[in-house]
């Protein structure tokens, strides 16, 4: 396999096993589970394989694929991955598999559609973290937008209808914002072009008011995504109606696209616009982590408790964005990794829950902890990773970003990680609270002893995920490491930027 044809070889892989999933009989549901399971199976694989030929230490994009496109408008598919990005292919692909092995008994209408949705989906995910032309990211931004509408859309709650109409509409907006900010920035040179690399040599020489207005235009579309507050409304209702599948990959990793496209797209192309947009994203940040650990406490539906806490999570890897320092940067990184593990991981577990019981109402549940000791534990093991408990996967993400804002030259207050720090504490009252709750009090409801404990299948997708958490817990260099290059190279084109 040639190292330059493994980004489009990912590509064809889950673009082609999502048309071969078409051609199969719509009858045979075990066909089709397997064969999904197996192309998404196989494109982990060579994601492994790109990792393993990946260079650490070069901050630059590599397997780097370039061909013309539209030649009239200099558009190429151009395609190509640094440190950041690579965590968030490896992200993608791992969380993918596992979601569509969490299916195999709670989808059970048009398995074929959701199959292949999901593939597309996984398609469209890959392609934005891959993309280094504008358009090229454009498309990939707009098509994922397809996949997760029919997922929520057909195989959601009893609501669906609405909280996938609403998804669109707000992602939508957003992206027609962008897309007017790309036509912009692509006709601001002498040459019309989208090759993200030119236009990094292009966006910092533009004059602070046009930075302005295409920072504030890019940005938007990513704080939708994202979302920060108070763009959020759309996302509790999204995963309340989303089945298990839908919140997994949408917590998992469709809400890491707002972010990437931060570190992406705003910092670089508009250094000066940062500095002046920097405070002000810090304090949205700041709030959504209060706010949303907050709102968490006094839910009564377990999804829109966890959906919550990712709102205040995802504050956390904001402000590590706009901390601008190479330790903030690096814990933003890091913790978008984390987020899609724990909060992935939580939404398995309240989706296996609800399969048995068919209510997420937290009220009905006490004492299961002797019913389904297994579960239990696992749940409180994961609770306490999205806490950020020491030895496990949140603390390193939350621990940079606290030392990277607190010390921050553009924030230059640390009050912005003072109050964030605030979140650590809210995390472990709503997350444990929830856990006593339904665990450690006496069994309320005589249908819950007829409960059962999780099964083979639902422990092979939760098991992976907790290896990987204690992995960035105890030895987090192993991730680190691919994206510290990328990140130091980063802060200090920023600071060059701005010494000018």
């Amino acid at each position: 396999m040639e190292n330059n044809f493994i980004l489009s070889l990912l590509l064809i892989l889950s673009v082609g096993g999502s048309l071969l999933i078409l051609l199969l009989p719509r009858e045979n549901g075990s066909l089709l589970r397997v064969t999904g399971l197996v192309i998404s199976l196989v494109i982990f694989l060579v994601s492994l394989f790109a990792w393993y030929n990946f260079d650490p230490r070069n901050p630059g994009f590599q397997f780097v694929e370039k061909a013309s496109w539209i030649k009239g408008l200099g558009i190429s598919y151009f395609v190509g991955i640094d440190g950041m990005s690579l965590l968030l292919v490896l992200l993608t692909t791992f969380i993918t598999p596992l979601a569509l092995l969490s299916t195999w008994k709670s989808i059970e209408h048009k398995v074929k559609e959701f199959t292949f949705f999901m593939l597309l989906l996984e398609a469209g995910m890959l392609g934005v973290f891959m993309s280094l032309d504008l358009f090229l990211f454009y498309i990939f931004w707009e098509a994922m937008l397809i996949p997760m509408y029919f997922i929520i859309g057909v195989w959601g709650g009893k609501n669906r209808i609405y909280a996938s109409v609403k998804f669109f509409i707000y992602t939508m907006t957003g992206s027609l914002v962008m897309l007017v900010a790309i036509i912009w920035l692509a006709n601001s040179g002498k040459e019309f072009t989208t090759d993200l690399t030119e236009l990094y040599k292009l966006g910092p020489t533009l004059g602070l008011s046009a930075q302005n207005y295409l920072f504030a235009a890019f940005v938007l579309s990513f704080a939708i995504k994202v979302p920060v507050f108070p763009l959020h409304t759309w996302l509790p209702d999204a995963h309340v109606e989303a089945p298990t599948a839908g919140s997994v990959i949408l917590a998992g990793v469709l809400l890491k696209m707002g972010t990437y496209g931060m570190v992406r797209f705003n910092l670089p192309l508009f250094p000066d616009a940062t500095k002046v947009f920097a405070p002000y994203l810090a304090i949205l940040a700041v709030i959504g982590i209060i706010y949303g650990s907050l709102v968490s406490m006094v839910q009564k539906d377990m999804k829109k408790l966890v959906a919550y806490s990712s709102v205040a999570h995802l504050g956390f890897v904001v402000l590590g964005i706009f901390g601008l320092t190479t330790e903030s940067i690096q814990g933003a990184i890091i913790q978008m990794v984390n987020h899609g593990l724990s909060t992935g991981a939580l939404f398995l577990l309240v989706g296996y829950l609800y399969e048995r019981t068919h209510t997420r109402v937290i009220a009905e549940y006490g004492g299961i902890a002797k019913l389904v000791p297994v579960y239990a534990t696992i749940l409180l093991f994961i609770s306490l990773s999205s806490i950020g408990l020491p030895g496990l996967n949140g603390f390193i993400g939350e621990f940079l970003i606290l030392v990277g804002s607190f010390s921050s030259p553009v924030l230059n207050n640390p009050l912005y990680a003072i109050i964030a720090a605030l979140g650590v504490i809210l995390a472990a009252v709503y997350l444990l609270w929830w856990y006593q709750r339904m665990c450690l009090e006496t069994v309320k409801n005589e249908k819950l002893n007829t409960l059962t404990d999780l099964n083979t299948r639902e422990l092979f997708t939760l098991i992976p995920i907790m290896i990987v958490i204690v992995w960035i817990g105890i030895y987090p260099s192993t991730f680190l490491r691919l994206s510290e290059a990328f990140s130091s190279n980063l802060v200090s084109s920023i600071t060059n930027a701005l010494a000018k």
